[in-house]
């Protein structure tokens, strides 16, 4: 599924927010080193592959990126979903930084030849190419692993490997969020299905089949043979739902989602302030926290009042009690609610804009943004970081993330010397595309 976005800016020049650490080096950058010497070769496609490479690069494998003659689409996203020139592509940048761009042919035969020669130096193989036009390519996994016996092959699907639906095209948008039910159950009842954001159920089958990976690698180091890792779309959106399933499965019905006036604990909810911004009460126990919550608002007297004196209460009169919240919240702004709520211990959160989120002092303070080389002499601009950190025992000398990113590949920017690499002369790599 392709990102949502206010692409009026493509009249406005891109401007990413320059970093004062200087241009990126190796040495300085890597702050990672977990998978260095592992060699991954990603022949993948728009965003579920490509994620998993790029988490595998934050951690410090080589990560070789085979592309067609005319690139991988997700260059040209913008432009193919909805006709725009918009010069940069933060979507493209996140899941390719740090790789290393081969263009290969693989209708040729000299293509298809020199693909086996990079596949015969790798740890990894990871694709989400439909199992049918790999099979045409020689590039299954029945194939790869009989030819190459320590390869982890990494293939993700939209619906999976078997069945009559194996290559049925998925997108993100198709086989994790609907087809799983996840759209469904975001949906309050009576509603339609709400708008969806791109690469969300793709990054989350990204962080799956990378665990797969890791997985299959450590079993590499005691058996000496690599293996099939499968995940798809379809399955990771099952699994994110895995109680609201488990609950159809064991009693075959389910509640439908209840719009936020109608919630069950009405201390698990978001509610506005004066402000206009939004929050999240995150009160779970409904015991501990309802009192704490009282005396926060200056309502003492709720916790006596008939109607919310116990947490069977407060569900049975849930309509009246949010609606009394929601008359105390508008009171004030977020920023005073923020200081009441802190003061009297209640769990809350506040709802961020997507503009507060990338600033948000806790995320900076743990990686939770990086910095990325802009390439060819251009300034660094900040990104959106990997999701897990490692250290080392003495963690001062080990930062969670790298602190500067390496560039983006231009296409084909690695083709030689990659090839070069696996013993391709000059004339050779020049039939591969």
């Amino acid at each position: 599924m392709i990102p949502i976005l206010d692409l009026a800016m493509a009249a406005t020049p891109y401007a990413p927010q320059a970093v004062a650490t200087g241009t990126w080096s190796e040495a300085a950058s890597r702050g990672v080193f977990m998978l260095e010497g592992i060699r991954v070769v990603e022949m993948g496609v728009w965003v579920a592959a490509p994620a998993v490479g790029g988490l595998l690069a934050d951690w410090g494998a080589e990560v070789v990126k085979i592309e067609p003659p005319a690139g991988d689409p997700m260059r040209a996203l913008f432009q193919l979903s909805m006709g725009s020139d918009a010069p940069h592509n933060p979507p493209f940048d996140l899941d390719n930084r740090g790789k290393k761009s081969v263009v290969i042919d693989l209708r040729s035969a000299a293509g298809k030849e020199a693909a086996f020669k990079l596949l015969s130096t790798a740890d990894v193989f990871v694709t989400n190419m439909r199992p049918a036009a790999l099979g045409r390519l020689g590039l299954g996994h029945e194939e790869l692993l009989g030819r190459f016996p320590r390869l982890v092959y990494a293939s993700i699907t939209g619906y999976g490997l078997e069945g009559e639906e194996r290559d049925r095209a998925g997108y993100d948008v198709g086989a994790f969020w609907a087809r799983s039910g996840v759209a469904d159950l975001f949906r309050v009842s009576g509603q339609p299905p709400l708008a969806l954001r791109g690469g969300f159920g793709d990054h989350v089958t990204g962080i799956a089949t990378a665990a797969g990976i890791l997985g299959a690698l450590f079993e590499r180091e005691r058996s000496g043979r690599g293996r099939l890792v499968e995940t798809s779309l379809l399955r990771t959106g099952m699994y994110c739902i895995g109680w609201d399933l488990g609950i159809q499965l064991v009693y075959d019905k389910l509640r439908s989602t209840l719009p936020r006036t109608e919630t069950d604990n009405p201390m698990v909810n978001s509610y506005q302030a004066g402000d206009g911004s939004w929050f999240w009460l995150i009160g779970l126990e409904g015991d501990r926290h309802f009192p704490l919550l009282c005396k926060a608002i200056d309502r003492p007297d709720l916790p006596e009042d008939q109607r919310f004196s116990t947490p069977k209460l407060r569900r049975t009169h849930r309509r009246d009690l949010i609606r009394t919240l929601d008359e105390i919240f508008v009171t004030r702004s977020r920023h005073e609610w923020a200081d009441a709520f802190d003061r009297e211990e209640v769990w809350w959160v506040p709802v961020q804009t997507p503009a507060e989120a990338v600033n948000d002092a806790q995320a900076l303070a743990n990686g939770g943004i990086i910095e990325v080389d802009g390439g060819q002499g251009n300034q660094p601009f900040r990104a959106v970081s990997s999701p897990v950190g490692f250290r080392h025992a003495d963690t001062s000398a080990s930062p969670p993330v790298p602190r500067v990113c390496a560039p983006v590949p231009r296409l084909g920017q690695h083709t030689a010397e990659v090839m070069k690499s696996v013993g391709l002369s000059d004339a050779e790599i020049d039939e591969l595309g």
